[in-house]
């Protein structure tokens, strides 16, 4: 979205506060008590007061005060990505992928209560001072759950990764604690995006076609949206820019009539990416003006223009393009939504300005970036840092840069811990000295000799370095976000070359090295693989990410983030970046192997997995659940995540070579023994045949279970050892 013109519940209770009278409930995250029926026959009943050019002028983002009716005006745009965002303070979790590293929904849930909790007490006090502008409302355009397919995409940081399932899951545990759970209420609306197809390049965006097979729609760019609107009641849904198969997204009969709002049952709001309404004539050329487009996209199904596109449905009525019967429909829509949210009455009581980046907020930031970071290399037990070590380097473009905290779509936190900040406190509590030096520009491009030897002077000096390299939101992100990259997708996969120079020139120096990536995508690095005995992946981590990275650099924390994305050796594994099909892209279809795949991290304890409990038959259609013994053997507590994958050996060639079908992540005390239960869902052990439709053939499925994906062979070895079986899916058994 451009700017303005431009299934297992396992893990720790939401986060307590201390409850006042007339407060909402930390459970539901403020969602008011409101029942549905009510609230659309209320806003029927409005919209049926209102005069033709009343209703139009309420179907814009920016919608005015209707004064004899008592409607207020009211933005519907606003950000929540990963905290509220673009309204000054709030607390910055970890960026939506660094989310999804942590493999666990039960936390992704927690931070969604305490951003609804955040933009409740923002919204109050800027309404009761008269405020009603842009990104000062309770509807959210997010989760972004695309699928993040190519990491060349600059918005990849913005979704949950490259699995259908691991996308669902966190996608719905966001909604839900965004939105509560107050019956029809709502303590905030979530706006599911980009429907669908979206994954770049950004550049195109605004006329691309994406061409998808139907068996790539529906086993891929789809379930997550139909997990949203299912299990997630999502409140709204945006379409994408781009058209699919022909159709732009925002006027798609496919897509918004016949899958959304048809076969899902999605009864909420759907609101066009902002400019996209324009878009439908300038850029796909599907209308030969703004009135046509209007109506295309209301027939649709689209109820809400972000932008003024839809103020042309007035002169598309006069015309005879659109229907009262369609301006009332997508009226009434959009009041219920305010409805729920109480909107439309005095704000009632309220969350107060003081948990806008509380104590407990950054507490929970520091918790979700640290369960975020992904051990990729501990070659030696070069991790934990030793207590021996006495003096430390930290080097790179990236050690002192809230930038690289803050990732896109973010809010100001009262402070940011750079991984620089966060090294030197843990440091300076053990006694350790530490010395900073850049040594590379970030672009890597203009690289000084000066900087690159104030590096090196300064790793000779240490025992210890580590190395802060990577990505930072100034060189990957949204079509003319990336202030170093307009485009915002990146040409290469590969550390910016003055960067390597600088890690090669490290290494060389023969002191121990501990590299850390920063980025919202994948880095193929397959030198510092070989060379650097120990790697992390931090992402774009949050407020909070440098006091994370000191717990799990310094031991205070044993790591266990998986990898939400398959990182690749080099750009030239995968296909060309225009071409939507997914052979040869994530790990459920690429045929090479990866740098480090899907679901990868290390941990600093180690594991032992026994007693599979698996059904060897199961009757189609069936959920099930794994049953498997986990046993910490290390002498230190830390986190596992339990990951479950299903294959089809004889699959036809179009479907995928394996996926991920549930997961757990589980705190083991050590040499704690604990009996872990997976649900496994009953479209687990089905695929999708190239016309688009889910079946369950009859056969045998592989499963495996263990703390990372199998290998070819499908069998485990070494720390991640985990357990295969076979299950034998019999045909369904007919209802008495």
């Amino acid at each position: 979205m451009r700017r303005p013109f431009a299934v297992l519940v396992l893990g720790a209770a939401a986060c307590a506060r201390v409850a006042r009278p007339g407060a909402v409930a930390p459970s539901s995250g403020g969602a008011r008590s409101v029942d549905k029926g009510a609230a659309e026959s209320r806003a029927a009943a409005l919209v049926a007061r209102m005069t033709l050019d009343e209703k139009v002028s309420q179907l814009v983002s920016d919608a005015p005060a209707i004064p004899r009716l008592g409607v207020p005006a009211y933005d519907w745009w606003n950000e929540a990505l990963h905290g509220v965002a673009r309204s000054g303070r709030a607390t910055v979790f970890p960026q939506a992928i660094a989310l999804a590293a942590t493999f666990d929904d039960a936390l992704v849930r927690r931070v969604a209560e305490a951003i609804a909790r955040e933009a409740r007490a923002k919204h109050v006090a800027e309404a009761r001072g008269g405020a009603s502008g842009r990104y000062e409302g309770l509807t959210f355009f997010s989760p972004n759950i695309n699928i993040f397919r190519d990491p060349r995409w600059g918005r990849g940081q913005e979704t949950y990764g490259e699995d259908p399932w691991l996308t669902s899951r966190m996608g719905v545990a966001f909604i839900r604690g965004l939105q509560g759970e107050g019956g029809g209420g709502l303590a905030a609306a979530a706006t599911a995006k980009h429907f669908a197809a979206h994954s770049g390049p950004e550049s195109l965006r605004h006329g691309f076609d994406a061409r998808v097979s139907a068996h790539d729609l529906a086993d891929t760019y789809l379930p997550q949206f139909e997990a949203a609107v299912r299990e997630g009641h999502v409140a709204g849904v945006m379409p994408a820019y781009n058209r699919v198969n022909g159709e732009p997204c925002a006027a798609s009969p496919t897509l918004l009539t016949q899958t959304l709002r048809g076969a899902w049952g999605f009864d909420g709001y759907v609101v066009s990416d902002c400019g996209a309404i324009g878009d439908l004539v300038h850029g796909h050329g599907a209308a030969p003006d703004l009135e046509h487009a209007a109506a295309l996209a209301l027939a649709a199904g689209t109820d809400l223009s972000c932008g003024n596109e839809f103020r042309a449905l007035a002169k598309a009525r006069a015309e005879g393009l659109v229907t009262d019967a369609q301006i009332d429909r997508a009226a009434t829509r959009l009041f219920a939504t305010r409805a729920r949210l109480g909107l439309l009455d005095p704000p009632s009581a309220e969350p107060p300005s003081s948990v806008v980046d509380s104590p407990e907020h950054r507490a929970l930031a520091r918790e979700a970036a640290r369960e975020a970071i992904v051990l990729l290399e501990n070659r030696g037990g070069a991790l934990p840092l030793a207590p021996s070590i006495r003096r430390l380097a930290v080097v790179g473009p990236t050690a002192d840069d809230p930038d690289v905290l803050l990732g896109n779509y973010h809010g100001e936190p009262s402070h940011a811990v750079t991984p620089l900040e966060g090294i030197r406190a843990a440091a300076s509590a053990r006694g350790v000295t530490v010395s900073y030096a850049r040594g590379a520009p970030l672009s890597g491009r203009g690289v000084s000799s000066a900087q690159l030897a104030e590096a090196l002077t300064a790793a000779k000096r240490s025992d210890a370095v580590v190395a802060v390299l990577g990505l930072s939101p100034r060189i990957e992100g949204e079509e003319g976000d990336a202030a170093l990259n307009p485009s915002g997708d990146r040409l290469d996969l590969a550390l910016p070359r003055g960067q390597q120079r600088l890690l090669e020139a490290l290494v060389s120096t023969g002191k121990p090295v501990v590299l850390v990536l920063t980025a919202g995508s994948a880095l193929a690095v397959p030198w510092a693989a070989t060379h650097v005995p120990a790697i992390v992946a931090a992402w774009y981590p949050g407020e909070e990410g440098g006091s994370a990275l000191a717990d799990v650099l310094f031991g205070d924390a044993s790591p266990a983030g998986r990898l939400p994305v398959t990182f690749y050796r080099a750009v030239t594994d995968l296909p060309r970046f225009d071409d939507y099909a997914m052979r040869g892209r994530t790990y459920r279809y690429f045929e090479r192997a990866p740098l480090w795949a899907f679901g990868h991290g290390l941990s600093y304890a180690t594991f032992r997995y026994t007693n599979l409990v698996a059904p060897a038959t199961l009757a189609a259609n069936t959920d099930t659940t794994i049953g498997v013994d986990v046993e910490n053997t290390s002498a230190r507590d830390a986190d596992e995540v339990v990951e479950v994958y299903v294959s089809r050996p004889d699959a036809p060639a179009y479907a995928p070579r394996r996926w991920l079908a549930g997961f757990a992540r589980v705190r083991l005390a050590a040499n704690e023994r604990r009996a872990v239960n997976v649900p496994v869902p009953a479209r687990a052990f089905s695929l999708v045949d190239d016309h688009g439709a889910r079946a369950t053939p009859p056969g045998t499925f592989r499963l495996a279970v263990g703390g990372a994906q199998p290998d070819a062979a499908w069998s485990y070895a070494g720390a991640q050892a985990g357990l295969t079986a076979n299950v034998t899916v019999t045909p369904a058994t007919s209802s008495p």
